[in-house]
């Protein structure tokens, strides 16, 4: 372990008198390498996350923890996430990605394995909520990473093909956690996500890199044509907490922010509850409501993936009309999935479809992209540290709210009344679509 940290600590070799064609190949070498780095680390980070997601209903049946606890719980972790959101995407500005990037996939992992013996309510919020400090330091890093190693002109490409990271997590989450609880029990649904939390570790370990700079290249502006050397330097020249002061002076990335916030609450309704949601309003087993939720994740990829290249290649780089049209989806899936009658699980499966497309594409709009495109690149930390603690204060708040109203719809005869917190979770959804009208004419920076 203490060579891994010594290597991780280490910049790439710097090699001299590189030819132009040297150069753009070695460019693409580590560009791919950063970015695939990036992408299965930070799926891994969700992986770390949303493990508790996946064991609720086990946990309620053993007596181990009350619905209300659960959302104390949850709520804990996304207050703590957004704060560290805010804090670390300020901080990511100025710092080594990579040891950033692999010591909070570690501390989370570690957490995990811990929380596999533990039964305690105080032990279990004080180190979920350790947890999401130690999962607000994964995006920062990687969004800093793609502005670093990126041009402008396709950084909402790979922006969107990073991005799946989040439904890559969450499709292994809730198949390979849900297969796992389900033959050797709860506790092994911490361990296991423990397990593939060190394996992401070791891979931002190996593969990351920091800066062009770090490896002995020029600035990728320079490297892509899009800079000269003298604007490089004269960008450089400016203090980077200047930029972050114009992030936070900027109006339209608080609205941006307080849209992903409302979308976040529908996001984190399916997250968080939709399988429990599935168990006890719709009469599937565990291994069944984690099927249909993974349905979600899997979609969600094609989302994300495909969401920032068509914003780039048909919109000029817009995303505004493509944001309303995922948002408008996400309201109708969720209406479709909470309100559509019980033993009917291809209506379910069909809601999670479109639900998964919305919100793999809404996750890279309004959950950074449209606010890194109005922030500089030197402050691209900065503006999805604003993004992400409005981002994680709505999940949090969902997640409390969410877990003491279905409590408080507890039927005598141990089912629920879904009712309230299903108006609560669409209503977010339509206040989020509204939010992205407000900056229609918010324009990319020069």
């Amino acid at each position: 372990m203490k060579s891994l940290l010594k290597y991780f600590a280490v910049s790439e070799p710097v090699e001299a008198d590189l030819t132009p064609e040297q150069t753009a190949a070695r460019y693409r070498r580590l560009r791919w390498q950063i970015f695939l780095s990036a992408t299965l680390g930070y799926g891994l980070f969700y992986v770390c996350r949303l493990s508790l997601n996946v064991i609720k209903k086990p946990l309620v049946d053993a007596g181990v923890l009350s619905e209300t606890e659960l959302g104390i719980i949850g709520s804990g972790l996304f207050i703590t996430y957004a704060v560290g959101k805010f804090t670390n995407g300020f901080l990511a500005d100025r710092s080594n990605i990579r040891r950033f990037l692999a010591v909070g996939l570690l501390v989370s992992a570690l957490i995990n394995l811990a929380l596999g013996f533990v039964t305690s309510f105080g032990v279990f919020m004080v180190l979920w909520a350790v947890n999401g400090w130690a999962q607000s330091m994964g995006a920062a890093p990687c969004v800093v990473a793609l502005s670093r190693w990126f041009s402008d002109k396709d950084r909402g490409s790979f922006y969107g093909f990073w991005s799946s990271s989040h439904n890559i997590g969450e499709a292994i989450t809730f198949i390979v956690t849900a297969m796992v609880v389900s033959a050797l029990g709860w506790q092994w649904g911490f361990r296991g996500a423990a397990l593939m939390g060190l394996l992401g570790f070791a891979i931002v370990a190996i593969f990351m890199r920091d800066t062009p700079e770090s490896c002995g290249l020029p600035p990728v502006g320079v490297y892509s044509g899009e800079e000269s050397a003298a604007k490089e330097r004269e960008a450089d020249a400016v203090p980077v907490s200047e930029y972050q002061k114009q992030v936070l002076r900027n109006p339209a990335i608080w609205m941006l922010a307080l849209g992903s916030a409302f979308m976040y609450i529908s996001r984190y309704a399916v997250n968080s509850w939709g399988i429990f949601f599935l168990e006890a309003g719709k009469g599937y087993s565990n291994l069944e409501a984690s099927s249909v939720v993974s349905v979600s994740s899997v979609c969600g990829i094609i989302g994300t993936v495909m969401c920032g290249w068509v914003s780039d290649r048909f919109f000029g780089g817009r995303r505004n009309l493509p944001a309303l049209l995922f948002g408008l989806m996400n309201v109708a899936a969720l209406s479709l999935f909470l309100f559509g009658p019980a033993g009917k699980p291809w209506l379910d499966i069909t809601a999670m479809v479109i639900f998964g497309l919305a919100i793999g594409a809404l996750i890279c709009y309004l959950g950074g992209l449209m606010a890194v495109d109005i922030a500089s690149k030197k402050a691209s930390g900065a503006a999805l540290g604003v993004v992400g603690i409005a981002s994680y204060i709505g999940a949090a708040l969902q997640d409390l709210v969410s877990g003491i109203v279905i409590g408080g719809g507890k039927t005598a005869g141990a089912g629920y009344d879904f009712t309230a917190v299903s108006c609560f979770w669409v209503g977010s959804a339509i206040l989020s679509v509204l939010c992205v009208l407000t900056v229609w004419n918010a324009r990319a920076k020069d």
